[in-house]
């Protein structure tokens, strides 16, 4: 029988909360069931299993996330869309460490055609276009500026800039300075 109030929505945004205090790694459906003070049991009616519970938090995430780089995005062009881009997902990270990792998670391919995933990829080959590159270099720019992110945010979110200057606000602004400068002058193959 369903636990009275729970949902598959519910129980992922509660597993997402969960992620951001505790990390991603360690959310199971028994540290959920904690978290409501129910049982196991009750929960599996809504969700499958604990990798079930991760790939909907990763799905939830890669949706936030896709929504907040949407509205940033709205009306930039060249550097500024590029900008307002890599600061949603340093700013996502920092926020929800437990979601951005999540985001992470390798997904079956039946879960990753139907994820937001597609939509982080539009928006980041929207913002090449700008920078007049064709495919494929175009793919080359988008798996470069998704590792220097990924790089950056992670390297930072795990205490790598904290005991050196300058401050890592400074080396980020460097950081998209420095891609902008690259994206304009594309290196010919």
């Amino acid at each position: 029988m369903a636990y009275a109030g729970l949902t598959a929505e519910r129980l992922t945004r509660a597993g997402a909360e969960l992620a951001d205090e505790v990390g991603f790694d360690q959310v199971t459906v028994s540290a959920l069931a904690r978290r409501f003070d129910v049982k196991v049991a009750s929960l599996y009616s809504h969700l499958k299993n604990s990798q079930d519970l991760k790939t909907r938090i990763a799905l939830l995430a890669l949706e936030e996330l896709a929504d907040r780089a949407a509205d940033a995005l709205a009306g930039r062009a060249g550097k500024d869309a590029l900008t307002a881009f890599a600061n949603v997902y340093r700013d996502y990270a920092r926020e929800h460490p437990g979601r951005y990792a999540a985001a992470q998670l390798r997904l079956d391919p039946e879960a990753a055609a139907a994820s937001a995933g597609g939509r982080h990829a539009r928006m980041m080959r929207a913002i090449l276009r700008g920078y007049d590159l064709a495919e494929p270099e175009q793919t080359h720019a988008v798996r470069m500026l998704g590792s220097v992110f990924h790089g950056y945010v992670s390297l930072e979110t795990a205490g790598g800039f904290d005991h050196s200057a300058p401050d890592p606000q400074e080396s980020w602004a460097r950081v998209l300075d420095t891609l902008d400068a690259l994206l304009r002058n594309w290196p010919a193959p």
